[in-house]
């Protein structure tokens, strides 16, 4: 049995409970870290977990035997405790973003491979059976070739999300809606299209007077297979809906799941076209679902990666490609051009400290609580079934 050790204990801290402890004990977690040890203690009461409560996460990790460790904690701790953890023995599971900055996602992928740990990213949305049924179609070519991608990355946050104090500032927390959001459907448009070679786009904040930090941003993306994609974020749609559009010759397949097919008229306009139709939904139920989904996938994809050498599902460079991709978004916006990639160390945008120089700070940061009181969240794969 794998033991887990759980460091930072908010509000995405019992969804990593249920993932490991759901995985017919194969994985307990004995002990979870905080700040303050109350909070850690909660967390392990509301579950009902033998485990112990830390407030240091070097002697968590010495004093509880674990051989994975889950960084739950905000994005600019994610360098500094992945590699610790890495050099210690352990195996690490990091949550979303991978980090602030390129230059520390290097360093997490330099200490995996020093050490031979298992460095995996958080992307639970590619453990959900719709979105892996739908890359699979896409691998197989049955809809033929990929035109076109668009994604939207729709959210709605109120201006007290920015009051807590790691939040709304490029120092701590790294970027805004386009770094912390889209994170999620830039992974999958990273890992169902590829990566692109140009990036044209803009940003602002157009309604959180509180942060230094973009609440919308616009892309261009330009492919060096000859398709293009167009990527829209923002915190100030209503509703949340959020959708990945894959239009390809043969056919549309779309997340939320959906399908569309059309065969030419003699004047060009379009036919839908039944049979292809017929199957496309044919052989997207004939991929097997899912035996664990979310972040449970992850979970059972990491102990299988250490167990029977299983490969990850997103590994560290995988989340590198994200954050690079994030990059050249802020960077083309920052610098008012398209940027072409790679973004290596010579870019001003693959530090943390050139990124919070070179982007603009829309509004002074205001708000600097602690923690809220009631800290529900939503996840992305919730959206996106």
């Amino acid at each position: 049995m794998h033991k887990v050790l759980l460091i930072g204990a908010g509000s995405i801290c019992p969804t990593h409970i249920a993932a490991f402890e759901g995985l017919d004990g194969r994985a307990k977690v004995v002990g979870i870290v905080a700040n303050h040890r109350a909070s850690a203690q909660k967390a392990i009461d509301t579950a009902g977990l033998d485990a112990t409560a830390y407030t240091d996460y070097k002697q968590a990790i010495e004093a509880s035997g674990c051989d994975i460790v889950a960084v739950l904690t905000p994005p600019d701790t994610h360098r500094e405790i992945t590699v610790w953890a890495l050099e210690h023995g352990c195996h690490v599971l990091v949550e979303k973003p991978m980090a602030p900055s390129l230059e520390e996602c290097d360093a997490m992928i330099e200490a995996a491979a020093r050490t031979g740990h298992k460095l995996q990213v958080v992307a639970q949305s590619r453990c959900l059976t719709p979105i892996w049924r739908t890359k699979q179609l896409l691998q197989s070519g049955i809809a033929g070739k990929l035109l076109y991608t668009q994604v939207n990355s729709f959210w709605w946050r109120g201006r007290s999300y920015y009051d807590l104090a790691w939040r709304g500032s490029w120092a701590t927390e790294g970027g805004g809606c386009t770094f912390v959001h889209a994170v999620h459907h830039i992974d999958l448009l990273a890992w169902m299209a590829g990566m692109p070679t140009q990036v044209t786009a803009v940003l602002g904040n157009v309604a959180h007077t509180n942060s230094e930090e973009e609440d919308l941003s616009m892309a261009m993306l330009r492919f060096a297979n000859g398709s293009f994609a167009q990527l829209s974020a923002n915190l100030v749609c209503h509703g949340q809906k959020q959708s990945l559009t894959f239009a390809c010759e043969k056919a549309t397949l779309e997340i939320p799941h959906a399908f569309s097919a059309d065969t030419p008229l003699e004047n060009g306009f379009p036919r839908e076209n039944t049979a292809l139709l017929a199957e496309l939904n044919a052989a997207y139920e004939a991929i097997p679902p899912l035996r664990y989904e979310g972040h449970a996938g992850l979970a059972d994809n990491l102990l299988r990666a250490i167990d029977e050498g299983a490969p990850l599902l997103i590994d560290g460079q995988q989340g590198r490609n994200t954050l690079e991709l994030i990059m050249a978004i802020y960077q083309s916006a920052a610098e008012q051009r398209t940027v072409t990639l790679p973004i290596g160390p010579d870019s001003p945008f693959y530090t943390r400290a050139g990124v919070a120089e070179k982007m603009p700070h829309f509004y002074k940061k205001t708000g600097f609580l602690s923690k809220f009181e009631h800290d529900t969240i939503v996840l992305a794969s919730a959206n996106m079934k």
